[in-house]
């Protein structure tokens, strides 16, 4: 096991959004800001920008690390990028206001539909539908959440209609 298996993911935190070049076996080199490390593996997740925006995302398995050195630190504005890596094209901030009128009008038109709906949580922010389906904010169909697949799925799909008319 490599020293760099045997630290702990407290000390691996402190790589995350940093550029790193990492030696690995065989004598490959790698570099690239770290998004973060596996805690299982010790594997590290690298994101290299590339021109016109893309993005190159590899990860050094954590058996095959041997060194790590840290080249740089990232400053906000790299961390935002970082951050903003994986998150979904659509995602958007809303403001608390927002995202209470989301609900209301969700919640509205699926008691209109005579769907049983229901508030839960200590904000009331999840919306429960008949005991079996949560949905959290920003209430849109990737939010909903439930162990029965077949609800799951006819809920995703009313949810996504409703928000379609919407627009």
């Amino acid at each position: 096991m490599s020293d760099w298996q045997r630290k702990s993911p407290l000390d691996w935190e402190t790589y995350v959004n940093k550029m790193v070049k990492v030696a690995a076996i065989e004598k490959h080199e790698y570099e690239g800001w770290v998004l973060t490390v596996d805690p299982v593996s010790a594997s590290i997740v690298l994101a290299t920008f590339l021109e016109n925006e893309k993005v190159s995302v590899s990860v050094v398995l954590g058996h095959a690390v041997q060194e790590v050195e840290i080249l740089k630190e990232g400053d906000d504005d790299m961390k935002q990028r970082l951050s903003c890596i994986f998150a979904p094209e659509e995602s958007k901030a809303y403001s608390p206001e927002e995202l209470e009128k989301r609900k209301n009008d969700l919640k509205t038109w699926l008691e209109r539909n005579h769907i049983p709906v229901t508030e839960q949580g200590e904000l009331g922010r999840t919306l429960c539908v008949a005991g079996l389906l949560t949905i959290d904010p920003p209430y849109g169909p990737e939010e909903c959440s439930s162990s029965n697949e077949i609800i799951l799925s006819r809920v995703q799909g009313l949810i996504q209609g409703y928000l379609e008319k919407q627009q």
